[in-house]
């Protein structure tokens, strides 16, 4: 598991921009996956060969639910504070606690580093888990840098004074952030088939695992989660090793406390990220909502093969035509993810339960797929005859031949004189050609183009 590293402070401190430049693209804002549009709390960066997460915590709202504002220290602001700081400590293997160099130590600023500094835990070699940096942003000159000295004051250790918008020395918070991670290690080898069970709370989790659990064909061994607040269930079924990951609901944002939103989607993101399946479960009398657009945009972020699982089917009044209109909403909602099955169940119930363990098996199998590089290349070459690539100032696109390099997911190499000249809807094209023959039933394939010289 890749170290996450959480952004804490205060408002307009500068952590969205800091997010942005360790991402090292504008996450925090713009998203350019086809179809989807949601916020990102969460982000990747790499320093010196280490890959880690970053999560933007969002900052601490100074309104009370966005309606009476509230004094920086008024008790409903410390609450605020506190929540904000306990999720973090929790979750994050390192916290960068951003400062602002421009307003200096302020009460807030005192109360997050004290709420910190309890929390830690101290190792047996003396050390403090999680290590807390005091980044001092907002350092464009000399005048600045100097005055991050005051930010001794909030005894977390040295500050480091920087300038997010500019990146001014940013590389030297780097190194000592790396060198805090600890070193990576194998993985111990696991070849059960990963399922994790995700969704908003109510949405039916917790009830689909313990049905899942209760089949008689089921061996049932639970074991703690390798990712904490996540539980992992061993499961033997039909000759099969599973393990199940059930995670904390995903809740919309500003329904819970400030803070504690954005480690659960956390926790649910880690799960997706060691599972080969996501069973995505939707509310049926809720219907789907933004948030569950979100859940799908993280599943394809990672390239998980998913099922759809709407629940409390039970609840809804049907006629003959209920299950397709419900079926249409959700494809026009998750348009981004067109090869998803879905299927319409009940945990109280028990209804079509009994399939979701055979989907989920049929979805990782189709993950493992291969076509042979004949019939990759005779499919690209029956599409282009059939709608040749535009040309773009009078130059065309030429596709030579194409190959399967790896599965899980499905890559797809295409080796073309242009690669700049392939437009993602041609792409998007050629990916519905190879579905009509093989769907790669729930999985998401990648198509990649690499220049090649013509022989």
């Amino acid at each position: 598991m890749k170290p996450v590293v959480a952004l804490v402070g205060r408002p307009n401190v500068g952590k969205s921009t800091l997010f942005n430049r360790l991402a090292g693209e504008r996450l925090a804002i713009v998203d350019d996956v086809p179809g989807t549009t949601r916020d990102r709390l969460l982000g990747e960066s790499e320093w010196n060969g280490r890959l880690f997460r970053i999560v933007d915590t969002g900052g601490i709202d100074p309104t009370h639910g966005g309606k009476t504002p509230l004094s920086i220290g008024s008790a409903d602001f410390i609450n605020d504070i506190r929540s904000q700081a306990g999720v973090a400590i929790r979750e994050a293997d390192a916290i960068l606690f951003i400062n602002d160099a421009e307003s200096g130590v302020t009460e807030p600023d005192l109360e997050v580093a004290k709420i910190l500094r309890r929390a830690q835990k101290k190792l047996p070699d003396g050390t403090f888990h999680p290590p807390i940096f005091v980044v001092v942003n907002k350092c464009e000159n000399e005048d600045r840098r100097n005055q991050a000295s005051e930010f001794y004051e909030l005894g977390l250790g040295d500050p480091y004074p920087i300038s997010a918008i500019h990146g001014t020395s940013t590389g030297d918070l780097l190194d000592a952030l790396v060198e805090s991670f600890p070193p990576q290690e194998d993985e111990v080898e696991d070849d059960s088939i990963k399922i994790a069970i995700v969704g908003k709370p109510n949405a039916g989790k917790s009830s689909l695992l313990n049905k899942l659990t209760g089949e008689e064909r089921v061996i049932v061994s639970p074991i703690a989660g390798t990712t904490r607040d996540s539980i992992d269930t061993k499961l033997e079924y039909e000759g099969l090793q599973i393990t199940l990951i059930d995670t904390a609901g995903i809740r919309k944002r500003g329904k819970i406390d400030h803070g504690v939103e954005q480690y659960s989607v956390l926790r649910a993101f880690k799960s997706i990220e060691r599972a080969d399946v996501a069973l995505l479960m939707i509310d049926a009398v809720e219907g789907i909502t933004s948030q569950d657009a979100h859940i799908a945009g993280y599943i394809l972020d990672e390239w998980k093969s998913c099922v759809v699982l709407v629940n409390k089917w039970d609840a809804i009044e049907k006629n003959n035509e209920t299950m397709d209109e419900y079926t249409a909403r959700i494809r026009r909602d998750l348009n981004f993810m067109a090869y998803v099955p879905i299927l319409f169940i009940s945990c109280k119930t028990g209804q079509r339960v009994e399939q979701v363990l055979p989907m989920a098996l049929q979805v990782q199998e189709e993950r493992l797929a291969r076509l042979s590089t004949s019939t990759l290349n005779k499919i690209i070459h029956e599409a282009q005859d059939a709608h040749p690539h535009p040309t773009h100032a009078g130059r065309a696109l030429k596709m030579y031949y194409g190959t399967q390099v790896r599965s899980d997911p499905p890559t797809f190499m295409i080796y073309v004189n242009e690669p700049s000249l392939m437009h993602f809807t041609y792409l998007r094209y050629l990916e519905n050609q190879i579905r009509e023959r093989h769907s790669f039933l729930g999985t998401p394939i990648r198509l990649i183009t690499k220049g090649r010289r013509e022989e």
